[in-house]
């Protein structure tokens, strides 16, 4: 028996969703099943990729950017972390281009501070 389209589709999206996440610097090493479900559920609200993308690098950006000078912030421990941010870009989007700006502006903070470390997509508590 094979998959459907959209069951293969939301599998897809919450890959890339999960993969997304778990490359975010300050993000657990790998996704939970929470993370998973997480993910499924920002497939059935509808919600595209490429917002929840923006979403993550934004509230990414907004961590790594903080004034030095002001108190560190908790590690992020789960996708629901951003979902302020999703439900802010949802009610005032981004302007066209922003996200090749935002993939830039992460990935030049993150070559600054890069870590040898391996990060995974599997759920960590399988």
């Amino acid at each position: 028996m094979t998959a459907s389209a959209p069951e293969s589709d939301s599998a897809a999206y919450v890959a890339a969703v999960i993969m997304l996440y778990v490359e975010l610097p300050e993000t657990p090493l790998s996704a939970s099943l929470q993370d998973h479900r997480q993910a499924r559920r920002l497939h059935d609200r509808g919600i595209p990729l490429q917002l929840v993308e923006s979403a993550l690098l934004l509230g990414s950006l907004r961590r790594l950017v903080r004034p030095a000078d002001l108190p560190p912030l908790p590690p992020i421990r789960s996708l629901a972390y951003f979902q302020p941010v999703i439900d802010e870009l949802l009610v005032h989007p981004m302007p066209d281009n922003y996200l090749e700006y935002l993939r830039l502006k992460l990935n030049r903070i993150a070559a600054r501070s890069a870590s040898p470390v391996q990060k995974n997509t599997f759920p960590d508590d399988r």
